[in-house]
């Protein structure tokens, strides 16, 4: 298959889903008293992913760049190359422009559970990428926070409706 992504270009990807994820839950706070706090934390918390994922990139070497996954169709490559150019989310929209001042706290949170999950979907598909020595253990603990993020908004949801 002529599709290609290597490691590099993964981790761009995945270093703007959670820059965009902190934009977002820092607007969300600025306009929705009622979650703010929540929304302080999340942000908080994708920052700390940011600085996870830089490490990480800063420190493939250039053979770990090459995919290392067993992908014979490229399922795998096509995949993560559909995120990558939009097809099942768009990482290069500013999901805090969204916020228009029209939408309770009800709809705010289940805009973050969405995001949530598709950072969930794009980790579960990047952490095949990465070298166990470069790291694959740390895409898997923020796959299980990103996880707890929708469990703190789950909960939050259940209290504003």
């Amino acid at each position: 298959m002529g599709i290609t992504l290597n490691a590099d270009e993964i981790f761009e990807i995945a270093e703007q889903i959670e820059r965009n994820g902190a934009k977002f839950y820092r607007a969300a706070a600025e306009k929705f008293s009622a979650v703010r706090q929540a929304m302080l934390d999340l942000a908080t918390d994708e920052d700390e992913h940011l600085k996870t994922f830089v490490a990480m990139r800063a420190q493939l070497t250039s053979k770990e760049q090459q995919p290392g996954v067993f992908d014979p169709d490229g399922q795998a490559q096509m995949y993560l190359r559909a995120m990558a150019d939009g097809h099942i989310f768009d990482v290069k929209a500013d999901p805090a422009e969204k916020l228009t001042g029209q939408q309770t706290a009800d709809d705010v949170l289940q805009m973050a559970l969405g995001m949530e999950r598709d950072s969930i979907a794009y980790y579960v598909g990047l952490k095949d990428f990465v070298p166990v020595k470069a790291g694959r253990d740390k895409v898997e603990d923020i796959i299980r926070e990103e996880m707890r993020h929708i469990a703190i908004l789950s909960e939050k949801l259940a209290l504003v409706k």
